[in-house]
């Protein structure tokens, strides 16, 4: 070895085998983590406040996984797979599953919370005021953030929220029978209470920790009355008693306190039903009629949807794929400004339009006829077709023209001077090829239609509505936007969570189900390839 070598060796740096070196992106990524860790603990502090142990207990194991393949030299792929599975976790599987898990429950108006919430709920909504108690001056007071009451009782100011019964407040100031100043709380003046009024109603101040001596409300703001409910529970006997009928009521299967005679609270709870959701979908004539009127529209609808915007997608796609064809790029152009436009503007704007008093349609284009295009049932639906054409065959016409583009040229020759004409070619050459390409997307497209919900209840609302059933479903109604007027949302019938969840897990069965046979026919394609 030379001298030189010898001397490089000892100018070169030495290296400890625990040493490492930390690159710009190394605290980048500890930078992204913690935001995630913070937002993380976040959400199980506000789990553990609502003793949601689910969300708990999934967000800790989420963070544990993501700090360790993060940190971890041996987990490479997983860093790029896990924010994927994450969401697919988050908004997918939970939903599904959280969705099964309400199917089968009686989960809807009066029965939308715990046993506890049902009981607290029942107690206050049963309060009448205690004949011949006396009227308290009041004032509105709030500390750390909290409403509460302050009350002069007997010459005594005592104050108290809705978790604090009233108590004595030393050094309280009155001027007669008002209020002026209650040490460590803030008096709230008239315009606060205005704004605040909802709150300051609904306000029930316990009396003391003596739960049957009532509790303190008022409606103007300056004078309080006891009430008290007529109901009495007792918890070791898990009853609910009317003090004034001396009627006994005990808990039944279906998350309600029931009487001897039959009769209910109007309060319930959340419990396991079984599989009632699906028999009342099925068999119960109010929903088993206008379910197998819906079903048949809901495959009508995303069939035809599907087939005729592909259909005159492809057509314009032929026709503008033809070199002879002048201004192609143009026409392009103008043939995808419905699908630049957005979806919901177009169905207003079309459901605008076609007013059968006041539409341009009607009254420009035809001379002032009262068409009843949204109000009659065939109508209707032949609209909703129309529109979702108009909506729709430009995405088709995109995604065709670039398949047709991507089919070698080579073999369409080839085709031709072996004789084939252009019927044949298109039939047996040009339209297996297209498929190859834009099956998965015809799948994806069914799948879309078929709960295309803003294409209805942005057009039609799902009218016109069903003369023959109490359900507030109509002609145009899919099976989704049925599900909507089911569940209570849109306001026009009671809340069913339960009996529109399992209407969901249907949909999601049918879809997938489809989705999954189709998927698998479109692979014997690929052998044309």
């Amino acid at each position: 070895m030379s001298t030189a070598d010898g001397h490089a060796k000892q100018l070169r740096p030495r290296r400890t085998p625990h040493s490492r070196t930390y690159s710009p992106g190394f605290f980048v990524k500890v930078a992204l983590m913690a935001l995630v860790n913070a937002l993380g603990v976040f959400i199980i502090i506000q789990a553990w406040g609502v003793e949601s142990w689910g969300v708990l207990g999934s967000m800790l194991a989420l963070l544990v996984v993501a700090d360790y393949v993060y940190f971890a030299r041996r987990t490479l792929p997983m860093k790029y797979i896990l924010p994927g599975l994450a969401f697919l976790l988050v908004y997918q599987i939970f939903t599904v599953a959280y969705t099964g898990y309400v199917a089968f429950t009686n989960y809807g108006q009066g029965h939308n919370s715990t046993k506890g919430d049902a009981i607290e709920a029942l107690l206050i909504q049963n309060e009448q005021r205690v004949e011949g108690s006396s009227s308290y001056p009041l004032a509105v007071v709030e500390r750390d953030g909290e409403l509460g009451f302050a009350v002069v009782d007997d010459g005594v100011v005592r104050a108290g929220t809705a978790e604090e019964p009233l108590g004595g407040v030393d050094g309280a100031v009155t001027d007669g029978a008002t209020i002026t100043e209650v040490p460590g709380w803030d008096l709230l003046d008239r315009q606060e209470i205005l704004t605040r009024q909802a709150e300051v109603v609904g306000l029930r101040v316990p009396v003391s920790d003596d739960a049957e001596q009532g509790s303190i409300r008022t409606q103007d703001a300056r004078s309080g009355f006891v009430y008290r409910s007529v109901l009495e529970y007792d918890e070791a006997a898990d009853t609910m008693t009317n003090l004034e009928t001396g009627v006994v009521y005990t808990p039944n299967d279906n998350g309600q306190f029931e009487a001897a005679d039959g009769t209910t609270l109007n309060v319930g709870w959340r419990v396991a039903v079984g599989f009632d959701n699906f028999t009342t979908a099925f068999g119960d004539s109010r929903y088993a009629g206008p379910f197998l009127q819906v079903l048949v529209w809901t495959f009508a609808f995303a069939i035809i949807t599907v087939g005729s915007t592909f259909f005159l997608g492809l057509f314009f796609a032929l026709v503008l794929n033809d070199p002879r064809v002048r201004f192609r790029r143009i026409l392009r152009a103008l043939l995808i400004l419905p699908y630049a436009f957005p979806a919901l503007m177009s169905y207003l704007l079309w459901r605008g339009m076609l007013n059968t008093d006041f539409g341009f349609v009607n009254q420009v284009l035809l001379g002032g006829a009262e068409v009843p295009w949204l109000t009659n049932e065939w109508l209707a639906r032949a609209v909703v077709l129309g529109v979702q054409l108009w909506v729709g065959f430009p995405y088709m016409f995109l995604i065709t023209t670039g398949a047709l583009q991507s089919i070698p040229e080579d073999v369409m020759e080839a085709a031709r001077i072996d004789g084939a004409g252009r019927f044949r070619i298109f039939r047996s050459m040009t339209l297996p090829l297209l498929f190859i390409a834009v099956a998965p997307l015809l799948i994806s497209s069914f799948a879309f239609n078929f709960n295309n919900f803003n294409g209805i209840e942005m057009l039609t609302e799902g009218g016109p509505r069903f003369q023959d059933t109490s359900v507030p479903v109509g002609a145009t109604d899919i099976l989704i936007t049925m599900v909507y007027s089911v569940s209570g949302l849109d306001g026009r019938a009671a809340t069913n969570y339960g009996l529109a969840s399992a209407l969901s897990l249907i949909i999601f069965l049918i879809v997938a189900t489809i989705s999954a046979l189709t998927f698998r026919k479109t692979q014997a394609l690929e052998d044309i390839n």
